[in-house]
């Protein structure tokens, strides 16, 4: 098998074969496949096997892989140039396409990836109130950078690692831990830490603890809680932007943010983040304030040019999002009653195009519950999915992704798969 060849030979030259915990296959107990293409909704392997793709670039390809008219912007731009380091017209343009659908976006500022994003708005919260300690929740993922490595999902769960090696004490000590899903914990750390707290960060539906939606009245109070205690409250959308609505999750909640945080699918894929918000906030950022934040290649005219033919596309076509959430509605639903009836002890959560089967039978609502998931059966039922064309995450604790791209013959063939794991 070539991706078992190419394993080899990453694993001499990249630590565990990978340039990214979330690819590698370790907890599943298989070899991590090696893609060489993709289109539409199927991505194909180095042996030429050809996959469902449920995973979409950890959710940025919500037209699918490949779609045409990101290829022809991708195209053009790059017989432009590949890189400038200085402003390009591409930038203001997505600026205000980006300003122009999002709720209470008024300025925002290009970055390289998520994790970049996320440590930055972090940066101006600090910056703007002038206070430095921040709440977090259990379970929720904000990137790699020292400060939010406490207690993190994605990679860290599925590895069992609850903070990093190579992290300083210090660069932790202002970071605060509540509980996703209880206000409760959340008023506690106010309370003990008056007048010291600069932010509020959450992920507004938990999505690399598998997928947790807010409970009702969660984020409503989480506003609450910043406004009455002078503190800002961050939306991470690095997931949720884009993907929940075309405004995110703060359109599709009606809660507003004062800073939100984007990712790749801003970017049609590529490389590519964004943070933004309130305008006196965003004010305070280098070159205008004394918050310094800078990127050589922040908004790069390839990923703008990307980013700018996806969002157009998502904002243009008649309900988009409406068909899109429905159809995934309808597929999650499915899929859940296959492995109820099945008897399978698994629990389904989804919010618009967002999934994750957990195998428990307790429902999942936080960080504790999300770890409680048989992560045996978990592995059982992903080998079964993949060795029968199903590419999902091979984590318990990642989320399933539709795209526009999923044709309905292969959401059947999906099904039909996990009837036959049950069965």
């Amino acid at each position: 098998m070539h991706s078992e060849m190419l394993f080899e030979r990453a694993r001499k030259v990249i630590p565990g074969g990978v340039n990214s915990p979330v690819r590698a296959f370790g907890s599943v107990g298989m070899t991590p496949r090696f893609i060489e293409s993709a289109k539409g909704s199927h991505i194909r392997d180095a042996d030429g096997r050809d996959y469902i793709d449920f995973v979409g670039s950890w959710g940025p390809m919500i037209l699918g892989h490949a779609h045409p008219a990101v290829l022809e912007a991708v195209e053009k731009a790059a017989k432009d140039g590949l890189s400038f380091g200085a402003a390009t017209e591409r930038e203001v343009v997505m600026a205000e396409l980006l300003c122009s659908v999002v709720p209470g976006l008024q300025m925002i500022r290009m970055v390289n990836s998520g994790t970049e994003a996320v440590m930055s708005a972090v940066r101006a919260a600090r910056g703007f109130t002038g206070r430095d300690k921040l709440i977090k929740f259990a379970g929720c993922y904000h990137g790699h950078s020292d400060a939010l490595l406490v207690r993190a999902g994605s990679g860290v769960m599925t590895q069992g690692i609850p903070d990093s090696a190579g992290v300083p004490a210090g660069c932790t000590a202002d970071t605060l831990t509540a509980s996703f899903n209880d206000l409760q914990s959340v008023e506690e750390l106010f309370r003990a830490n008056r007048d010291q707290i600069a932010a509020v960060i959450v992920e507004p539906v938990g999505a690399n603890m598998g997928v947790v939606p807010p409970a009702e009245g969660f984020l409503a109070g989480l506003r609450r809680l910043c406004d009455e205690n002078g503190a800002l409250l961050i939306f991470d959308e690095v997931i949720t932007g884009f993907r929940l609505s075309l405004g995110g999750a703060q359109e599709y909640y009606g809660i507003r943010a004062d800073l939100c945080t984007f990712g790749k699918i801003i970017g049609g894929g590529m490389p590519v983040g964004a943070y933004g918000g309130r305008r006196d906030i965003m004010e305070k950022i280098a070159p205008l304030g004394p918050v310094y934040q800078a990127g050589t290649l922040s908004g790069n005219p390839v990923a703008m040019a990307a980013g700018l033919a996806q969002i157009r596309i998502l904002k243009e076509t008649p309900d988009f999002y409406k068909e899109l959430n429905e159809r995934s509605e309808r597929f999650f639903g499915d899929l859940a009653a296959i492995l109820k009836e099945g008897g399978i002890r698994a629990v389904l959560n989804h919010v618009g195009s967002l999934g994750c089967v957990f195998f428990t039978d307790r429902e999942v609502t936080d960080y504790a519950s999300a770890k409680d998931s048989d992560t045996e059966r978990f592995k059982a039922y992903f080998r079964f999915m993949i060795d029968n064309g199903i590419y999902i995450a091979p984590s318990q604790f990642e989320a399933m992704f539709l795209s526009s791209a999923h044709s309905d013959e292969d959401l059947a063939v999906t099904l039909d798969a996990a009837r036959r794991f049950v069965s």
